[in-house]
């Protein structure tokens, strides 16, 4: 797709580009507002470099895709509200750290609220000073493309249970969607699990629901349906959190990894294929 007001690169053959030729810190075009719309689309996930954003600028970036979304996690959360703004999500990891939020492990976010976020703005303005910290994302599309036509309608015709209380504790919410969704704009078909949060598959038996998630857990962390970003200072990943997996690195403890985030609400439960 030809950009007239910004710079798309590719970085990987099923997902992520980098935008450049924008500042976020300034009042954005309509069209380039379009072309963003258009850019994560098409690429699921944009990265954007030296970008000294600030928690306002951040916030109205987001607007221009939906309302901003409030996190649904209780006290396991290790992103805290920012004072001044509870939809402002401030990250901040260091020697004191014992974890960090995802724990490492592959996930969309927060899908066990009843309408999970449509997406999520990550902004870093400290990074380790020798690398590390990688944030890598995964194509749910490729990663349900790459299946045979019998897997695929075997799992299309299931339900999963997504229980936040075991990523968020007590007072998270519990969520059933469907395991095989669809972008209702595009018709494409996605993979929806988070192998952590996941406890049932309904209509299946605990021991074979539990291999299924298993499986869709390795199946879903494949590389070929990777792409991986490494940060520097001022740098911003947007995701489409509805049809991506994402995982952070902690392989930089003890240094500093901060910034903030903002998550953007999604208008519709995930629908079924």
């Amino acid at each position: 797709m030809p950009y007239q007001s910004i710079c798309v690169e590719p970085v990987s053959p099923n997902i992520g580009a980098e935008v450049s030729g924008i500042d976020l810190t300034k009042p954005l075009s309509s069209l380039e507002v379009q072309e963003l719309h258009d850019a994560i689309a098409e690429y699921l996930v944009l990265f954007f470099r030296d970008q000294n954003i600030s928690p306002k600028d951040l916030k109205a970036l987001g607007q221009h895709f939906g309302e901003l979304h409030e996190h649904v996690g209780g006290a396991g959360t290790t992103m805290q509200r920012m004072k001044e703004d509870p939809m402002v999500r401030v990250l901040h990891y260091d020697e004191n750290s014992d974890q960090i939020a995802g724990g490492e492990v592959w996930h969309t976010d927060q899908s066990c609220a009843s309408i999970p976020p449509m997406g999520s703005i990550l902004y870093l303005h400290t990074v380790p000073p020798k690398g590390g910290g990688d944030t890598m994302f995964a194509s749910m599309y490729a990663a349900y493309d790459a299946m045979s036509e019998r897997m695929k309608r075997f799992l299309e015709a299931l339900s999963v249970v997504h229980d936040g209380t075991r990523a968020f504790g007590p007072g998270a919410p519990v969520a059933t969607h469907p395991l095989i969704v669809k972008n209702p704009l595009t018709g494409r078909k996605s993979i929806f699990i988070t192998p952590f949060t996941a406890t049932k598959i309904i209509g299946l038996p605990p021991d074979e629901g539990a291999a299924v998630i298993a499986f869709l857990g390795d199946h879903c962390a494949h590389p070929d349906f990777q792409c991986r970003f490494r940060w520097r200072p001022h740098s911003i990943a947007f995701w489409d959190n509805r049809y991506t997996h994402h995982c952070a690195l902690w392989d930089y403890y003890p240094n500093v990894r901060a910034g903030f985030r903002v998550q953007i609400q999604g208008t519709a439960p995930p629908i079924s294929a």
